[in-house]
C-alpha cells in the first residue's frame, strides 16, 4: 500500500549518485510536493499544507532562529571553555575529571542539537554553513560523512524496516523487531540494554565507522564509492579526537593515563546512553509498527505515524537538551526544518491527526518512553 519511499525528500536520497559527498536530500522536492498537495483534502495533503502555511503565513524562516544560534554558541563555548580551563588552570585530579566530564556533556549537546540539524541542512540555507557545523560529529570522534549516509539512506528512507533501517541494527545482541530471529539470551535484553547502549558512542569511534567504510554490511554502502578525501577525513578526524581527548592530557598536563582513560570512558558512557535513549524511544517502543516491506502504506505520512512516537513535547527542558528530537514525528515530516520550530509544528501534527482520526503516538515524559522501549525489548525477547 505504501509509496516507494517515505517522503518526496527521501526519494531524492535514494536517487542520488552513490559517489556524491552530500547525501542530504534536496529541499526543492519537498517544496514542490507541498505545492502539488495544495488542492487536496486527504490527511497527508491537509497536514502538509498546514505545516507549510505555518512558515508562509508567519513569514518565518524554517532555518535557525535566534534561539538556535544561542544554542550553537553555548554548546561550542562550553566545549572550548572546558578545555581552555583544563590547560589554563591545570587542576588536580578531581577538578580535572569534572572539567573533562563537562566537555563530554558539551559533546552530547553538540551531537543532539547541532550535528543532527546540520546533517539535515536544517540550520542554514547556506550549504557551507551546514557542512561546517556538521563537522561537530568529527569533533566528537564520529565520521560526519558516514553518519550522513547511514542516517539518510539507512533510516529516514526506511523507518522500522528490518534489514534496511540502520537504527534497528542490533549486532545480534538485540532483537528490535518481530521479523528477526530470537536467540535464547534475548529474553534478558531489557535487562542488559542500558549497559550496551552506554557503549554506543565508543562503538562508533573505534569500530562502526571503520566497519562501514571497509567492511560494509548494507547493500547501499557496498554500492557506494566513497570519495578519497572522506577516507583522509576519517583518519584525520579520529587522530585529532584521540589526540586531544587522550594523548594531550597525559603528555601536556602530566595526568595519569589511567585517570585520563577512566575519564574518557565515563564521558562515552554519558554520551552513548543519552544519545541512544533519545533516539530509541522514538521508534522502537511497544506501540509502534514494524512493516515487512516498503509497500505496506498508501502514503509515506501514514508510514511515519505508524512507526514513530513523540514524548515530553510539553517539556521545554527536554526539548532544549534533546535537540527537539522528542518532537520526532514533526522531524520526519519536516527534516529540513530547524528543531527550534518543532513545538508549534507538533501542535499542528497532533490537531490534524485527531481531526482525521489518525493515531498519534506520544508519551507524557521521557521516562515513560524509556519504560515502553524496555517493555518492547522484553516482549521481543520472550515471544517469537
Amino acid at each position: 500500500m505504501e509509496e516507494a519511499l517515505l517522503t518526496s525528500a527521501n526519494q531524492s536520497v535514494l536517487a542520488l549518485d552513490p559517489e556524491t559527498d552530500d547525501l542530504s536530500p534536496s529541499e526543492v522536492s519537498d517544496r514542490q510536493s507541498a505545492a502539488d498537495l495544495a488542492a487536496g483534502s486527504t490527511f497527508p495533503k491537509v497536514l502538509r499544507r498546514r505545516l507549510d502555511r505555518f512558515f508562509a503565513d508567519g513569514n518565518i524562516s524554517p532555518k535557525a532562529d535566534r534561539m538556535m544560534w544561542v544554542k550553537i554558541a553555548s554548546g561550542l563555548a562550553v566545549l572550548a571553555g572546558s578545555w581552555i580551563a583544563l590547560y589554563a588552570l591545570r587542576p588536580d585530579s578531581w577538578k580535572f575529571v569534572a572539567l573533562y566530564l563537562l566537555s563530554g556533556l558539551a559533546q552530547t549537546f553538540l551531537l543532539l542539537n547541532i550535528a543532527h540539524d546540520s546533517n539535515h541542512n536544517a540550520i542554514s540555507s547556506s550549504p557551507f554553513v551546514n557542512k561546517l557545523l556538521n563537522y561537530a560529529f568529527d569533533l566528537c570522534g564520529i565520521s560526519s560523512y558516514m553518519w550522513r549516509i547511514l542516517h539518510h539512506r539507512g533510516h529516514h528512507s526506511c523507518i522500522n524496516l528490518q534489514g534496511e533501517d540502520d537504527a534497528l541494527t542490533g549486532r545480534g545482541i538485540f532483537r528490535f523487531t518481530p521479523h528477526e530471529p530470537r536467540a535464547r539470551f534475548h529474553r534478558f535484553q531489557h535487562i542488559y540494554a542500558l549497559f550496551f547502549y552506554a557503549m554506543f558512542s565508543l562503538d562508533y569511534v573505534f569500530v562502526r565507522d571503520f566497519e562501514s567504510f571497509f567492511f560494509p554490511s548494507h547493500d547501499y554502502l557496498k554500492r557506494t564509492r566513497h570519495p578519497k578525501r572522506e577516507y583522509a577525513i576519517l583518519f584525520a578526524g579520529k587522530a585529532f579526537y584521540l589526540t586531544y581527548m587522550l594523548l594531550l592530557p597525559v603528555l601536556v598536563l602530566g595526568k595519569s593515563p589511567l585517570l585520563v582513560a577512566g575519564s574518557f570512558l565515563l564521558v562515552h558512557l554519558i554520551i552513548g546512553l543519552s544519545v541512544t535513549l533519545v533516539f530509541q524511544t522514538t521508534h522502537t517502543i511497544d506501540t509502534t509498527y514494524f512493516p515487512l516491506e516498503r509497500g505496506e502504506f498508501d502514503n509515506s505520512v501514514y508510514h511515519i505515524f505508524a512507526t514513530t512516537a513523540d514524548y515530553a513535547t510539553s517539556n521545554p527542558v527536554v526539548s532544549w537538551l534533546a535537540g527537539g528530537l522528542n518532537h520526532h514525528i514533526a522531524h520526519h515530516l519536516c527534516p529540513y526544518v530547524c528543531h527550534t520550530h518543532y513545538a508549534p509544528l507538533t501542535r499542528i501534527v497532533k490537531e490534524t491527526a485527531e481531526e482525521f482520526g489518525v493515531p498519534y503516538r506520544q508519551h507524557p515524559t521521557m521516562s515513560r518512553a524509556i519504560l515502553h522501549h524496555l517493555i518492547l525489548l522484553k516482549q521481543l525477547g520472550n515471544e517469537n
